[in-house]
């Protein structure tokens, strides 16, 4: 093979750069050419996003930088993509036009805030890297008062995120001494806390909220939100501060390219093939389907085993074997309890005939863990 195969991942989260390191860590310079593409050129683990909120970390500080990949020969390319031709497989972005061999599709979710009328000019969003600091200000100099935190769409990423900041938020204003006077209210749209890790899971994250005086209201559907008032579908609210994780979709070059059908996300199966060869997606740009109504969560572990399956599936293509590697489906959420402890969402997707769920019990040692898997992944990975 003269001709040297080149894999193009757009997208530098998790599930691109689990995958271009299996890439690299296989296969030379010599046997295959990689390049990420990213419109910006930082990787975060999406957890830390809530220590920026309670003050224990910047964003300086969270953050590692993706031109580091050079280091590894992988070309990395800060851009914006804004369109994917599938059949003459090749990226156009603002300034270069890229032709690829095989195509690993790991753009995320987008946060479409807009589609919730009032929430830009009456809320906060929860999962915003750009409003984190402000927020904390907020919570800094907050005497008493409402705070809804407020699930505005479904699938949204790193289920268990907005429970574990509204413990994270209690604890800040206990260290404060102002709990007493501020209440804290939890909106969402599911019948029950988290719906992806079933109801005996569910169970016992509610008794871990209710223990804290968070207050949890299910089947709560946004249709609007006014100055210091949420409408739901059967209800309203009142909020002196609101923070919302809003709708998310895929980003518009997926749509346009026909890989997703309107504000819904690219099907994969467990190897992560779409139905354009040698092209795939993983992450939370994609649905996998597991039984009769769940998806694969949408986190960053499972985006991290999506990527490795992506990789040993071109690695064997590119060295001419048949083997065909299947997602696994096992991975694990972290949920800080805001007493210096963690537990974790034990997570497997497949083995049994459902998925099965297991919470782990609040210990400092999982926060320990939790901050060590921050620290492996911008470690090994960049």
């Amino acid at each position: 093979m003269t001709n040297i195969p080149h894999v193009v991942i757009l997208g530098g989260g998790f599930g691109g750069l689990s995958a271009a390191n299996e890439l690299r860590n296989t296969l030379s310079s010599s046997q295959v050419k990689i390049t990420v593409v990213d419109k910006k050129d930082w990787f975060m683990v999406g957890f830390a996003k809530l220590w920026i909120i309670n003050g224990t970390r910047t964003f300086e500080n969270s953050i590692g930088s993706l031109n580091e990949l050079g280091k590894k020969e992988i070309n990395f390319i800060k851009d914006e993509i804004l369109s994917i031709n599938l059949e003459n497989k090749n990226i156009k972005t603002k300034s270069h036009e890229i032709s690829f061999d095989f195509l690993i599709i790991s753009m995320g979710a987008v946060l479409d805030p807009q589609k919730i009328p009032g929430l830009v000019e009456n809320g906060f969003n929860l999962y915003d890297h750009k409003q984190l600091s402000e927020i904390h200000d907020k919570l800094a100099t907050m005497k008493s008062g409402k705070i809804a935190i407020s699930i505005m769409g479904m699938p949204y990423k790193c289920p268990p995120a907005p429970f574990e900041a509204s413990l994270l938020i209690d604890s800040m204003l206990r260290k404060r001494g102002v709990r007493n006077s501020i209440q804290i209210d939890f909106y969402s749209p599911a019948p029950i806390t988290l719906p992806a890790a079933g109801s005996e899971v569910s169970k016992q994250i509610l008794e871990l909220i209710n223990s804290e005086k968070i207050v949890f209201h299910n089947s709560s559907k946004i249709k609007s939100v006014e100055s210091k008032k949420l409408i739901f579908e059967n209800s309203e609210a009142d909020f002196d501060l609101l923070l919302a994780v809003p709708p998310h979709i895929a980003p518009k070059v997926i749509y346009d390219s026909g890989l997703a059908k309107n504000s819904g996300f690219i099907p994969i199966n467990r190897d992560c093939k779409t139905p354009f060869e040698n092209i795939f997606a993983v992450g939370d740009v994609t649905s996998l389907t597991v039984g009769e109504n769940m998806t694969v969560p949408k986190a960053g572990i499972f985006a991290e085993g999506e990527g490795i399956t992506v990789a040993k599936n071109i690695i064997s293509k590119i060295q001419s074997k048949n083997d065909s590697a299947l997602f696994d489906g096992k991975g694990g959420c972290f949920i800080e309890s805001g007493r210096d402890t963690a537990s974790i969402i034990e997570v497997d997707m497949f083995t049994n005939e459902k998925p099965t769920t297991n919470l782990t019990e609040s210990t400092p040692d999982n926060l320990s863990k939790k901050v060590e898997f921050e620290k492996e992944r911008l470690s090994k990975w960049l």
